[in-house]
């Protein structure tokens, strides 16, 4: 009665634990992201399968959950895997855990290779305090409004993106943190053309502009607010006005700017309507 949740290659196959195959060779059930993926690393692994194996995906999740939960409580042991990585860390995974919880079920975890961690330890970035935000939204103006959330984000940011859509938000980012602000672009990490592009924020998107493949992972420096002694009403209100320009309301802004700055909420909306 085990929820055991594995993580498998997010390239080499070589990075598979010892204790991954041994988990997999002794499940009674495998929860699969994709199944076809998923026999190529047995195979690749050499693991002989006593379990069965069933699809887990973002299309059957709210199926699947309560058909596991039912086999967990009956004493079953089973294994979750995504396609790369850590489950439940922007792959399916979620649901069954809390729904495992909630039903007293014990859930534990093989870990290994994580893209969140393998980026953030070779962007050369900051890493004593750091955040994952997953992937930014589709739309130009949720994601426009996510970023100025963010824009005063002290700690180093982790994102996953698609490639055709890296050079949009890495452009997104530049516009709303700033050209200068530093960060890399970490592409195939693990794999035979790995490339990790470290630069500030403006370089990377003109680099990425003529289109990127593969896999693709942004990291961020956080934001270095100004010493509140450096600035005057004129300055807050600038502040202000990009967040605002970036689609936040003037409320939010005006929020966003005292909690960068250090300085009064009752300030910062003072200077921004002078």
């Amino acid at each position: 009665m085990t929820l055991v949740l594995a993580a498998t290659p997010i390239g080499r196959v070589q990075d598979a634990s010892l204790r991954l195959a041994t988990e997999l060779a002794a499940a009674d059930i495998i929860a699969a992201e994709d199944t076809r993926r998923f026999r190529r690393l047995v195979a690749d692994l050499g693991v002989e399968l006593s379990g069965r194996v069933l699809s887990y995906f973002e299309g059957n999740e709210s199926q699947r959950t309560p058909q596991l939960i039912e086999a967990l409580t009956g004493g079953k042991r089973v294994v979750l895997v995504t396609d790369a990585g850590m489950p439940s860390v922007s792959d399916p995974g979620y649901r069954l855990v809390a729904a495992a919880v909630a039903a007293g079920v014990a859930v534990t975890a093989v870990p290994g290779p994580s893209a969140v961690l393998t980026a953030l330890t070779v962007s050369g970035l900051p890493v004593d305090r750091f955040c994952f935000e997953g992937f930014l939204p589709r739309k130009a103006g949720e994601r426009s409004r996510r970023l100025a959330d963010l824009a005063a984000e002290q700690r180093t940011m982790v994102f996953f993106e698609a490639p055709h859509r890296t050079h949009r938000t890495l452009a997104a980012m530049a516009e709303t943190f700033g050209p200068d602000r530093s960060a890399a672009v970490c592409r195939e990490l693990t794999k035979t053309h790995e490339e990790v592009r470290r630069g500030p924020l403006g370089d990377l998107a003109s680099w990425a502009a003529a289109g990127i493949r593969g896999e693709v992972t942004v990291v961020v420096g956080g934001d270095t607010p100004p010493a509140p002694a450096d600035l005057d009403a004129a300055d807050l209100r600038a502040l202000v006005t990009c967040g605002v320009d970036a689609g936040l309301s003037t409320k939010d802004a005006v929020a966003a700017v005292a909690r960068r700055t250090g300085i009064a909420r009752k300030i910062v909306y003072a200077a921004a309507h002078r």
